[in-house]
C-alpha cells in the first residue's frame, strides 16, 4: 500500500473539515427552524425561490433549483410538495413544455421566510465564523 503523502493528508483533512462544518451547520439550522416548521433544506428552497422569483406572483421552474440544492429531483419533487401542501408554495405546468413545472412563493410562504431569514443567517455567521479560529 502507499504511503499517503502529506498534500493528500492535508487534503483529506481539509475536506473532513468542510464536511465537519457542513454537518453541524446544517443540524443548528435544522434546530432554530424546526419551532417554524420548517428544517434546512425547507429553508434552502424557499430562500432560493425568494432570490429567483423575488416580486409576488414571479415564478422559478422547479428544473432550474434541481442543480442548486443538495436533493435529488425525487427528494427535491416531495420536498416542494410538502411546501405547497403547508401553503408556502404553489405549483402549475409550463404551457409551453407540458414537462415542467413551475413553483412559485404564496404570500404565506414569503412571510415565513422573511420571518426566519435573520435565524438561518445568524446561525450561518455564527458557524462560520467558528472555523476562522
Amino acid at each position: 500500500m502507499a504511503v499517503k503523502s502529506a498534500g493528500a493528508r492535508q487534503l483529506e483533512e481539509q475536506w473532513r473539515d468542510i464536511l465537519s462544518v457542513h454537518a453541524r451547520t446544517m443540524c443548528e439550522i435544522d434546530r432554530v427552524l424546526h419551532p417554524h416548521g420548517l428544517g434546512a433544506s425547507d429553508f434552502e428552497v424557499l430562500d432560493m425561490l425568494a432570490s429567483e422569483a423575488p416580486r409576488e406572483g414571479d415564478q422559478c421552474r422547479v428544473q432550474n433549483l434541481v442543480g442548486r440544492v443538495h436533493l435529488s429531483q425525487s427528494a427535491l419533487s416531495r420536498l416542494i410538495g410538502r411546501l405547497e401542501k403547508d401553503g408556502l408554495v404553489e405549483r402549475s405546468m409550463c404551457i409551453e413544455d407540458r414537462r415542467g413545472v413551475w413553483v412559485a412563493l404564496t404570500r404565506k410562504g414569503r412571510d415565513l421566510h422573511a420571518e426566519v431569514l435573520p435565524l438561518q443567517r445568524g446561525v450561518l455567521a455564527r458557524m462560520l465564523d467558528d472555523t476562522d479560529s
